[in-house]
């Protein structure tokens, strides 16, 4: 396993072994001991799984303080861009975000922590999404920030005329009106 550093504190990339033959692969998709070694200290207590068409935006959400989630996101299939974007008020990097591609044949994992709001768009065909959380999901604590909000400026590397949002992802607000009540 080999962790790697985005440049924002607490958000990482995770490669795991994967042991390929002729018959396929195998890869351990989490272990705690061995996740706490690389000083992912996360304990995760709910796992959730989604299926998405080419072009679809999910995001930007996440949960206010004290429901907040870290999550571990992997591809199990397909591929997506996986955005998150720093919310922590007296973070040096607030406001910054961060992308990575994941798909399904490099099974890299990105570790977003608690006090960011997190979002992917699908650019294959299909893509089978997973996600540890490290808090179980209260629907009053949610919270979201308009994927389009200019001041964010994120490329989800999908042509406007194919994206597919839902109608609650398309009333969030903008950056400079969301509310989010978290500290680093």
């Amino acid at each position: 396993m080999e962790v790697f550093e985005t440049g924002i504190e607490g958000l990482k990339i995770i490669q795991p072994r994967v042991f390929e033959d002729a018959r396929g692969f195998f890869c351990e998709t989490y272990n705690e001991q061995r996740y706490n070694e690389f000083g992912i200290l996360q304990k995760f207590c709910q796992d959730n799984m989604s299926k998405s068409s080419y072009g679809v935006i999910r995001g930007l959400h996440y949960q206010l303080d004290p429901h907040s989630q870290s999550k571990l996101v992997s591809v199990v299939s397909g591929r997506v861009y996986d955005v998150a974007v720093d919310l922590r008020k007296n973070s040096p990097t607030y406001g910054k975000w961060f992308g990575v591609e994941l798909d399904g044949i490099k099974r890299q994992q990105f570790l977003i922590p608690r006090g960011f709001a997190h979002g992917f768009s699908v650019l294959s065909e299909t893509a089978v999404f997973t996600y540890k959380c490290d808090n179980l999901y209260a629907p009053g604590a949610e919270g979201g920030i308009r994927f389009d909000d200019p001041t964010l400026g994120i490329d989800w590397q999908i042509p406007e005329e194919n994206r597919i949002l839902s109608e609650k992802d398309l009333k969030h607000p903008f950056f400079k009106d969301h509310v989010s009540n978290f500290e680093m």
